[in-house]
């Protein structure tokens, strides 16, 4: 095999990759709630990552316009470098402001407290939406709907 075509192969593995990490970057869980989704969003993140958490989102939500509730769990996070505080502030400002233009109420949980103190730093925390978990986002979601859980 000449350069020329060990290159290539190695840019089309590249782009393989770059296909899975695009596509493992957030799971997006339906919930038992109709129309709600679930997003644990887990392990290191820089601003390239959650561009294409916010982008990912967005997108989905576009194809299932149904959507109306989005629950974010941050819970699992961990910044790729000292200002990831500051860039996860500002990635939530714009993922807030996308999903309440498309009618999707974002629900954040799991902020860890160096996220709290960003968030409360930047003047954004009375705007965010935000619960100890995902149980208790989808109780108030429940208790709004005047849903309950019956034992079978």
């Amino acid at each position: 095999m000449n350069s020329t075509e060990e290159i290539n192969q190695l840019k089309e593995t590249i782009a393989k990759y770059e296909q899975i990490i695009n596509e493992t970057s957030v799971p997006i869980i339906p919930s038992i709630i109709d129309n709600t989704i679930l997003l644990p969003i887990v392990g290191y993140t820089d601003q390239d990552r959650l561009e294409r958490i916010r982008t990912k989102v967005l997108s989905y939500s576009g194809k299932h316009r149904e959507i109306e509730y989005a629950i974010f769990d941050f819970s699992g996070i961990r910044l790729e470098d000292e200002d990831g505080s500051v860039v996860l502030t500002s990635e939530l400002r714009l993922m807030q402001a996308e999903l309440q233009l498309m009618g999707i109420r974002p629900m954040m949980v799991g902020f860890t407290p160096p996220f709290v103190r960003e968030l409360t730093n930047a003047g954004i925390a009375s705007e965010i939406e935000s619960y100890a978990n995902f149980k208790a986002a989808l109780q108030v979601l429940m208790f709004e709907q005047g849903l309950t859980f019956t034992k079978v």
